[in-house]
């Protein structure tokens, strides 16, 4: 999987943007250098990794220490919520922050109706990440709840199939007022990437603004902040050359984790709807403070290079179904969400998971920690 480069928002944060070149290892770069080739856009997620030594703030969102062993060695990894022996549920307080992102006479808003009637704000709080529908899993009901609950339910099924009060639920979203952000000429290009024509930011520019925003809106300590632009994506300079970003989590200066994610309106096209929110917000709740690192050699080996616990990154590649997504009809819509590994993947016995599976929706994979991580 594709790697990407070190950054300096904040102070000590790395960079690592996930590919579709299965097996390719490399830093996505800095600036581009004149005369470079522009390469096409590739499908990338992130996450600005946190030094080991930030933790998440001590009243925020509850976790606890997930343990297994593999190999004759135990590996210990931070998870969102209780522990699932105690059979309680937690819900995580949700803020949604809309943006504008401007340039060159091009300005795509959250707030534009959709094919539904719906804004692309309201179809993301109308969505499976934060409405139920029923899963069944190769047969098993994990439950009638949210996506990602019923993920992390499913990943953990060898306890939670007991303990059925267990729950990592978002709270219902409360949305901020729209924000604008004009991109800076040298900050940004307008181009068409998968079919669409969107927006192209510097991730550092972005993700400074961003931060600020969660001061200046007053999100409380124990939220998840998200936010939210469409038809735009992120890049690691700001060119097409090194798109493209559809969402990345990370931690604020203070220890809050927040995410964010880009709705893109096109049919079939990368991160289409909410599927980069599912992504992100399954990796916010099996590494919240970006610093799981605890996973076996193998994750590193192939093309993990900070052997990150991180659950979507291993199926966004651009195979059957594409990115990994799968979709689901809800409100009269049609959503697709992304599969994620469960433990099985990173080592842990098959009596972790729903039917054993190494990932949701029951992707087989040949070894462990196949695809990296």
């Amino acid at each position: 999987m594709l790697k990407g480069a070190k950054y300096a928002i904040p102070a000590g944060v790395a960079l690592l943007a996930f590919g579709t070149s299965a097996g390719a290892v490399g830093a996505a770069g800095s600036a581009r250098q004149a005369g470079a080739t522009t390469q096409a856009p590739r499908p990338l997620f992130a996450v600005l990794h946190s030094p080991q030594s930030r933790t998440i703030n001590t009243t925020g969102a509850p976790t606890w220490n997930f343990s297994y062993s593999y190999l004759a060695t135990t590996y210990t990894d931070t998870f969102v919520g209780t522990n699932p022996t105690l059979g309680t549920p937690t819900t995580v307080p949700t803020y949604i922050i809309p943006i504008k992102m401007s340039l060159s006479g091009f300005a795509p808003s959250p707030n534009k109706k959709l094919s539904n009637g719906k804004t692309v704000v309201a179809n993301t709080v109308a969505s499976p990440i934060f409405q139920n529908l029923d899963y069944k899993q190769g047969g098993t009901d994990v439950g009638t709840t949210q996506y990602i609950d019923a993920f992390q339910r499913a990943a953990l099924w060898g306890t939670v199939s007991t303990k059925t009060g267990y729950h990592v639920l978002l709270g219902t979203p409360t949305v901020k007022p729209l924000q604008t952000f004009a991109v800076p000429s040298g900050e940004g290009v307008v181009a068409k990437a998968f079919g669409v024509k969107v927006i192209v930011a510097n991730i550092n520019w972005f993700d400074a603004k961003a931060q600020s925003l969660i001061t200046t809106l007053g999100i409380p300590s124990g939220a998840l902040p998200i936010f939210l632009t469409t038809q735009t994506f992120l890049s690691d300079d700001g060119t097409i050359n090194t798109c493209c970003i559809g969402g990345y989590h990370t931690v604020s200066g203070g220890g809050l984790p927040y995410s964010m994610f880009t709705y893109i309106q096109k049919s079939g096209a990368f991160s289409q709807d909410v599927s980069a929110l599912s992504h992100e917000i399954g990796e916010y709740v099996d590494d919240p403070n970006t610093n799981n690192s605890d996973t076996p050699a193998a994750c590193s080996a192939l093309g993990n290079r900070n052997s990150l616990y991180e659950v979507g990154d291993p199926i966004e590649v651009d195979t059957s179904p594409k990115y990994g997504d799968y979709a689901y009809a809800l409100g009269g819509f049609t959503y697709h969400l992304q599969d994620l590994v469960t433990p099985v993947y990173f080592g842990a016995p098959t009596s972790t998971s729903v039917n054993g599976w190494q990932s949701f929706q029951g992707q087989k994979f040949t070894t462990v920690c196949q695809n990296g991580g």
